[in-house]
């Protein structure tokens, strides 16, 4: 009975027979850094400073007091362009430079012409600006979210959009004031309606070209336009900040979109 209690005091506890190791360190969760500017002061600061405000959209993505300008400046403008037009002239001096309509006999233009010019396609034509404004802004927010990640970034789409907006909103508002100081000083008589739909002030070198003989070139040119570059420097600076990917990477994005805008133009102009 001793000898067997001997045994078990000698025997070791099995927690004595292996070595003990320190629990695993805990994960430590890095917080996000707030943003340090508010929605109001990004509004001042791209036109300024660009890159620290798109550093600051990276910490807290924000788009719709931007969003929300630069759908109300596009679609007051187009309001402020019919009204000062006629939107009845306006759609008269269309239909009549189409080919088409120009093959029809002088009654069935006139009846095409009243079909066009009811109020409610006016009030129609009003309402769809803000609403091809909102398609756009969320389509060009899901292909910069969609090719920054898929150039190696990290990104969500709300960044995605943000860029996409806080890109557009110096040029939209500088462009937007612009033409509305020069519709209200020139005479409804002296505005060109083939080129006015794109905007009365021509920053880029279709300006020198006769937009109806050669739509075509003109749509092309038009692309090398002002704000159109001063955009596609804004949204590759905010995809570098807000994707987290190189500044080639950047322009790649940007210049595949604006070949994508080159080619809708052209193919509008050839047929439309």
């Amino acid at each position: 009975m001793n000898e067997e209690n001997s045994r078990l005091e000698e025997k070791p506890h099995p927690i004595e027979q292996s070595e003990w190791q320190a629990p695993p360190p805990q994960e430590i969760i890095k917080a996000e850094e707030p943003a340090q500017m508010s929605e109001v002061g990004t509004l001042g600061s791209i036109f300024f400073e660009p890159g620290k405000t798109f550093e600051d959209l990276r910490r807290k993505p924000r788009f719709l007091l931007a969003g929300l300008i630069i759908i109300v400046a596009t679609s007051l403008f187009q309001v402020a362009l019919l009204e000062k037009i006629g939107f009845e002239r306006m759609i008269r001096e269309r239909m009549e430079s189409s080919s088409r309509v120009q093959q029809m006999s002088a009654e069935d233009k006139q009846k095409l012409i009243e079909q066009q010019t009811q109020p409610y396609i006016k009030y129609i034509t009003y309402g769809s600006t803000p609403l091809v404004m909102l398609i756009v802004i969320m389509l060009g927010g899901l292909i910069y979210w969609l090719g920054a990640n898929a150039m190696g970034g990290d990104s969500r789409f709300p960044h995605g959009i943000s860029t996409w907006v806080y890109s557009s909103l110096p040029p939209t508002v500088v462009f937007v004031l612009a033409n509305l100081l020069v519709l209200f000083l020139k005479s409804v008589d002296d505005i060109d309606l083939a080129n006015s739909q794109s905007g009365l002030i021509q920053a880029n070198p279709s300006f020198f070209i006769d937009g109806k003989s050669s739509p075509v070139l003109a749509a092309l040119l038009g692309t090398f336009d002002f704000f159109f570059i001063w955009g596609w420097i804004l949204a590759a600076i905010g995809l570098q900040k807000l994707g987290k990917i190189s500044a080639g990477a950047a322009w790649a994005i940007v210049l595949v979109v604006a070949l994508v805008s080159v080619a809708f133009r052209v193919v509008a102009a050839l047929f439309f």
